[in-house]
């Protein structure tokens, strides 16, 4: 009878939570708490210029506001002790020497209460910041910067004349900057590793397909001064090398960060012993004559980052290099990992028949319905700690979490439209709020610890405020866990999950009933080490209610 009126009860909080889910155009548009992972939702929307933290129900729980003078330029990332780095550009950008989409003009550190600590711009005639920024561990930051090339510098350089229709070409380099000091203290110049094949009385002559470490500075461009558009930039501490994107090229590159910024410039010195030039490329290796258009996999690439963050090594995608493909296909996008062809003993990464590996992806993944995840530009992905995934489709705005069986668990539509809010029930079409990125951060995060992370209401005009509070109660009937291990036995690595509760208590004891372990998890899956357990029988309890026993060998 108990089970009976827990399946009538759950039955009528689905029909209601469906009925929702229908209404809503705007916001929260579904929600399954048990299989989500929760954390907050960290996202800097276009055409405005404020930062939101969103909770998963879709309500603000933190928000650092600026003047409408400004505008994203474009990302924004929450440190660990609770202070903001973002970059933002002004409004007008009617006089400026230099411009494109995605750029930006100066970086900030703002803390939590939205003071601002520190602030540095490049926005003049001859560079301007655009895009992507990255916090490294000895508290530098890493940006990318456009730096004009003259027509005549071009040219010299190789170019061929019929590709500048601008009349000036704006190659990207990187900089490190101390906010300490101000200080530039190390920068990186694609200029600096160039090739071309069209005139030998010019510079950087040579046979393309024998230097893949470095550019061709005629290749798949249309003429226009923003030849490469980096779009994001990430840094792997333990190889110390950084990764970046440029859609413009459908290329990722890897470059040596232990170099000096003199031997940056070249093709000696660092761990990797090739200086400046790319350590590895991959997407497409026609742009280095290693294959043909057939060879191409990715398409107008965004967001391309090492799986690191918040995730151990027990994640399968741990390490990986993940990317979101914006046109892998006429109408649809697709999220890829790939694991590179590194080879720790020679520090670098390996070509097979002129190509670096791997052959194709590790992993890749569509939308339910692929055409429900389509954007040409912009874009984001992040690999949670539960094995689910977080994407963001730019030019909609459009946010959604799957589970590692494409599940939908989790969507939100930016509430925006030109910057504006709207109110709920609202049709948003493409680039009516367009959103570079989402990042969720655990609740754990040491950012949050003793902040108030209350609501703050919502984004969107008149919403619908009862909506999350119907769906949040239908975890509560839900005490049946449905515990599930493996391996079991095991013997390094084991799987938990569950079904039920936002969060959950686990606990593991020994045969005589000593706890030796207990965490609190969300999101249905834990993956944990055991390789340091003894072997023996244990028990593991979730909730406090359901048990199972599980062998370590």
């Amino acid at each position: 009878m108990k089970k009976q009126q827990l399946f009538l009860l759950t039955l009528l909080f689905t029909s209601i939570f469906l009925g929702l889910t229908a209404q809503n155009t705007v916001g929260l548009i579904s929600y399954e708490p048990s299989l989500t992972y929760d954390g907050y939702n960290l996202i800097y929307p276009h055409n405005q210029p404020n930062v939101y933290l969103l909770d998963n129900c879709g309500e603000i729980v933190h928000v650092w506001e600026d003047s409408t003078q400004y505008r994203p330029g474009n990302t924004a990332y929450l440190l660990e002790d609770g202070r903001l780095l973002k970059a933002k550009r002004p409004s007008s950008v009617a006089n400026d020497a230099i411009w494109a989409g995605g750029g930006g003009a100066t970086v900030e550190i703002r803390d939590w209460d939205n003071n601002l600590e520190w602030s540095f711009t490049i926005n003049n005639d001859t560079a301007r910041l655009h895009h992507d920024i990255e916090p490294l561990p000895n508290g530098n930051i890493l940006m990318i910067v456009w730096e004009l090339k003259t027509a005549e510098e071009a040219i010299q350089a190789g170019r061929d004349p019929s590709k500048l229709d601008d009349n000036e070409l704006w190659p990207d380099y990187v900089i490190e900057v101390n906010p300490v000091t101000d200080e530039i203290v190390w920068e990186w110049h694609f200029w600096d590793h160039l090739i071309q094949d069209l005139d030998p009385t010019k510079d950087n002559y040579g046979v393309v397909a024998d230097h893949p470490g470095r550019l061709d500075i005629n290749f798949d461009s249309d003429g226009a001064a923003d030849w490469l558009h980096c779009n994001s930039i990430d840094y792997n501490p333990e190889l110390k090398q950084i990764l970046l994107s440029t859609p413009f090229l459908s290329e990722i590159y890897i470059i040596d960060h232990s170099t000096s910024t003199e031997q940056a410039a070249g093709n000696i010195g660092g761990l990797g012993g090739i200086g400046g030039e790319f350590m590895f490329r991959w997407g497409n290796p026609q742009a280095y004559r290693a294959g043909t258009e057939e060879d191409q996999v990715l398409f107008n690439n965004h967001d391309a980052h090492w799986v690191l963050d918040f995730v151990d090594e027990m994640h399968p995608q741990f390490g990986k290099i993940a990317v979101f493909n914006n046109q892998a296909g006429p109408d649809f996008s697709t999220v890829n990992t790939l694991r590179p062809s590194w080879d720790m003993y020679s520090w670098g990464y390996q070509l097979f028949n002129g190509q670096f590996g791997p052959a194709a992806f590790d992993l890749t993944i569509t939308h339910p319905e692929p055409t429900a995840l389509y954007s040409t530009g912009l874009s984001s992905v992040q690999f949670l700690a539960n094995n689910n995934v977080l994407i963001c489709s730019g030019r909609f705005g459009y946010s959604v979490e799957l589970t590692p069986d494409n599940q939908v668990v989790w969507e939100y539509k930016t509430p925006l439209q030109g910057g504006s809010p709207v109110s709920q029930n609202t049709e948003l079409s493409m680039n009516s709020n367009l959103t570079f990125r989402i990042d969720r951060y655990p609740t754990d995060y040491s950012a949050f610890e003793n902040r108030s992370l209350e609501s703050q209401g919502w984004i969107e005009l008149e919403p619908d405020s009862s909506f999350c509070g119907l769906i949040l109660p239908t975890t509560e009937l839900m005490k049946e866990y449905k515990l599930n291990l493996y391996p079991n036995p095991a013997r390094n690595m084991l799987t938990i999950e569950w079904e039920g509760g936002v969060y959950v208590d686990i606990e593991i004891f020994d045969i005589v009933g000593r706890r030796v372990d207990y965490f609190r998890a969300t999101g249905g899956r834990k993956y944990m080490d055991i390789s340091h357990w003894q072997a023996g029988i244990y028990i593991v309890q979730v909730g406090g209610i359901q048990q199972k026993k599980l062998v370590v060998k």
